[in-house]
């Protein structure tokens, strides 16, 4: 009987070779051949990092880079779909994401006029039925879920580091009388802009610092920009932004734990009390910001007077029509006929190298409230209806464990509620909101597992990176 003899240095070929292929595979040419369809979703957050063109006071109706990249994320899933190279979808999550696409169709059709609704269905089909579920179906594991998430910091740390040297400097919008709000590049024209991206970005670094899962090197670094980012949003002074913000970072201390929650506060309230306190950054501009926030019925001022006057018109197209409501787009047009004398013309803006404009209000300001008064019960209850059942699945799932990839449902739950919170007082339209389609993408995938469980892909080993470690060779011992 003749016995093969292996070569000498056999083992070493073999080993070698092994580590080359897991380099490969973990390299930036690895890494961006595996990942390479959530470019287009990275895209989507970053490109928000290019201004504004100066003048451009509205970019209602306007595709901006970041919608051209969200266009490209949605055809980038269709061709995986048909490859074959998407997450499996429940049918719970095919009930969520697929009925408001029905009843943007019932508002569409039965508007006073179809095809000036049209545009509106384009933009609501993107940005809540589009976007979302090609997140849904791309996103394969927790680490491709922890890069789009840092893609909110990044975008947050930019934008803010901009809106502070505004203030700096009285370069930024016009805030009584000084050019020195901080709106970074979306400009005057979307004061909200920055201060939405740079609250997105301060309650996924604060979720990714209370996650007990993660590193102590990455809690810490992401503690770290979190107060950081508590600068440019106080300067934004934007009072929604503020009470949203608030509103998600409680909730994700209560679900991240007591102790952990009790810490962050701490840390919270003495960089407030540093930064307003101790160097004055705007402390009388801020207190006086914070107190309006108790005077909206006792003494309004009239950005005030002009959202209540708003709300009370959509709640009368409402009444007129309450099953199918105006129609997409139809609040402008039904404004004046259903508001009273207290309503003024429009909002001043001027700064941040704009000449002064007198903006029309053409929303009530309230998402709830729009899509009520334009899409009427049907479109409140599909659209609202799934974002209900999205946060109660979300929020089952982390009382649940999740283990391993507990940051994934803290950043998603954070993120999702500040949203809904943010609907109360503010509604889509700007740049920026193609990232609502984006949040609710994130937080469907967290409440909406894949039936196949491939969502922990990345959590034994590789909770910090995109991939998972790599597993041991087949044989007797890897088996």
């Amino acid at each position: 009987m003749s016995l093969a003899v292996s070569p000498p240095g056999a083992s070493t070929s073999t080993s070698t070779t092994t580590a080359t292929t897991t380099a490969a595979r973990t390299g930036p040419a690895g890494l961006l051949r595996r990942h390479w369809p959530l470019l287009p979703l990275a895209a989507t957050v970053l490109l928000l990092l290019a201004p504004i063109a100066a003048g451009d006071a509205s970019t209602s109706g306007k595709v901006g880079p970041a919608d051209a990249a969200s266009l490209l994320l949605v055809v980038v899933c269709a061709v995986q779909a048909l490859r074959g190279r998407v997450r499996a979808l429940s049918p719970l999550g095919v009930l969520v994401l697929g009925v408001p696409a029905v009843g943007l169709a019932v508002a569409t059709a039965t508007a006073g006029d179809p095809y000036a609704a049209l545009p509106g269905f384009v933009r609501y089909l993107q940005v809540f039925v589009l976007v979302p579920a090609a997140i849904v179906l791309l996103v394969r594991d927790a680490g491709e879920f922890r890069l789009a998430a840092g893609c909110f910091v990044v975008l947050a740390l930019v934008q803010g580091a901009v809106g502070v040297v505004q203030f700096a400097t009285h370069t930024g919008a016009s805030y009584q009388g000084a050019d020195i709000r901080a709106v970074g590049t979306f400009g005057p024209g979307d004061v909200m802009g920055m201060a939405t991206v740079v609250a997105y970005g301060l309650v996924v670094a604060a979720a990714a610092a209370l996650a007990p899962g993660l590193p102590g090197r990455v809690r810490r670094i992401a503690g770290g920009a979190a107060l950081v980012l508590v600068v440019p949003l106080v300067l934004s002074f934007s009072r929604g932004a503020w009470i949203a913000t608030v509103g998600a970072a409680v909730l994700v201390m209560l679900l991240a734990g007591i102790r952990r929650a009790l810490k962050v506060l701490l840390a919270l309230v003495a960089a407030g009390v540093v930064l307003v306190g101790g160097f004055g950054v705007g402390s009388e501009m801020v207190a006086e910001r914070l107190t309006s926030i108790t005077q909206v019925s006792s003494a309004p001022d009239q950005s005030v007077t002009d959202r209540y006057t708003m709300w009370a018109a959509a709640e009368s197209m409402w009444r007129e029509r309450p099953a199918v409501g105006v129609g997409l787009k139809g609040f402008p047009a039904n404004r004046d006929g259903h508001s009273s004398l207290g309503l003024s013309s429009g909002s001043d803006t001027a700064g941040a190298g704009q000449a002064y404009i007198r903006q029309p209000l053409l929303s009530p300001h309230n998402m709830y409230l729009l899509v009520l008064s334009e899409q009427g019960l049907v479109g409140l209850t599909a659209l609202a209806g799934g974002w209900a059942a999205l946060l109660v699945a979300g929020l089952r799932r982390c009382a649940g464990g999740g283990a391993g990839i507990r940051d994934c449902g803290l950043i998603a739950i954070g993120l999702f509620v500040w949203q809904l919170i943010d609907f109360l007082y503010a509604d889509i339209g700007g740049p920026s909101t193609v990232l609502t389609g984006v949040i609710i993408g994130l937080a469907a995938w967290w409440a909406l597992p894949s039936p196949s469980g491939r969502d922990t892909a990345a959590a034994a080993g590789g909770r910090t990176g995109l991939v998972a470690a790599p597993r041991a060779a087949s044989g007797a011992d890897g088996r």
